[in-house]
């Protein structure tokens, strides 16, 4: 009896673990598609926000999960980190409309330098150790020679993703404290984040004019785009799967395990990225961008080290992410196709 248990929950687990995998890596490309056939990035994301916002309140209201009630004043303490989460998320989708996702992928891949840079500077963390210092070189190194390289490059284009580098760092400096201290569990946090955002909306949609080239749109009557509708909706459908299984996968498997699980999805996403379509970076480009990714592996291998702690600790840790701390936002991030599997392993 007891070996059948295990079984199933052996292949319970290798579930999860496949179906976080497959939703990490893809949704990259899923959202690079989309923002491609569907020129409206803000009205992208926003439909993004509303599907996971609806899905998380209509499960909760079969029973299928349990999030906190909204509640005006903890939406009032929130309201900051839902709009730098905002940002990062519409910068993101900007970066991936004017760029292809090589480019993305590289300049996700330098937040742990700046990260590092930032604690050590504002939040008087110890500077890096001697491995993770060289782990973040390998970083810049891998980065510079794909910028140096980069024929698809624009200002525009680059433009856009410095702004992205600028905001995803303050969020993981700044905002990932904030939501950590309003004490949600993981689902009342993709519930306030999800629907928040989605109220910020339509302020850069004026802010940006996006809203005349929806009605005008709108006007001229183009008719229904059956590829469009289908990327949308891949990217708003996979956009709520990966908070299932980004926390569920949290959840089954140790941190650590998550994290491997988390660099070898980006991996995947750079194949599927250079199988699926031409929108990829040249083989010197792709091969600076693999290095880029080794200095991750090394920068993740630092950190696991560096935080080796007693099981007690770890199990902790471990359940304080689960249970809605810098968990729940790193399954948000990578919801929107930020690639990040945890906050120490945003290499």
């Amino acid at each position: 009896m007891a070996g059948i248990k295990l079984e199933k929950q052996h292949y319970t687990t290798t579930s999860l673990i496949v179906g976080y995998a497959l939703c990490s890596s893809l949704l990259a490309v899923i959202n690079k598609l989309a923002v491609t056939v569907f020129n409206y990035p803000g009205l992208l994301t926003a439909l993004q926000y509303l599907t996971s916002a609806a899905g998380v309140w209509l499960l909760g209201r079969l029973g299928l999960l349990h999030h906190d009630p909204f509640t005006l004043d903890t939406a009032k303490r929130f309201l900051p980190a839902a709009a730098v989460f905002y940002l990062a998320i519409f910068t993101n989708t900007n970066l991936l409309r004017h760029a292809n996702v090589d480019t993305f992928i590289v300049f996700r891949s330098l937040t742990p330098l700046l990260v590092a840079l930032a604690d050590t500077a504002f939040r008087r963390q110890p500077c890096p150790s001697k491995l993770t210092f060289f782990s973040l070189v390998v970083i810049l190194a891998g980065a510079a020679g794909y910028v140096a390289t980069d024929s698809a490059f624009t200002l525009t284009a680059y433009s856009w993703a410095l702004a992205y580098l600028v905001t995803i760092t303050a969020e993981m400096v700044y905002i990932k404290h904030m939501i950590t201290s309003l004490g949600l569990n993981t689902w009342g946090f993709v519930l306030y984040n999800n629907l928040l955002s989605l109220m910020i909306a339509p302020v850069f949609w004026v802010l940006t004019g996006e809203y005349a080239d929806v009605f005008a749109a709108a006007r001229t009557g183009p008719g229904f785009d059956a590829g469009a509708f289908v990327a949308v909706a891949l990217s708003c459908v996979f956009g709520l799967l990966i908070s299932f299984f980004g926390f569920a996968a949290r959840k089954a498997i140790s941190a650590t395990a998550f994290t491997v699980t988390g660099v070898v999805n980006k991996f995947l996403t750079v194949a599927i990225n250079v199988l699926i379509w031409d929108k990829h970076a040249t083989p010197f480009g792709l091969a600076c961008l693999l290095f880029t990714l080794v200095g991750g592996v090394m920068y993740q291998q630092s950190v696991t080290g560096k935080a080796a702690a007693p099981a007690q600790q770890l199990e902790a840790v471990a359940l304080k992410k689960n249970n809605g701390g810098d968990g729940g936002s790193d399954a948000e991030e990578e919801k929107q196709g930020l690639g990040l599997s945890s906050k120490d392993s945003s290499a």
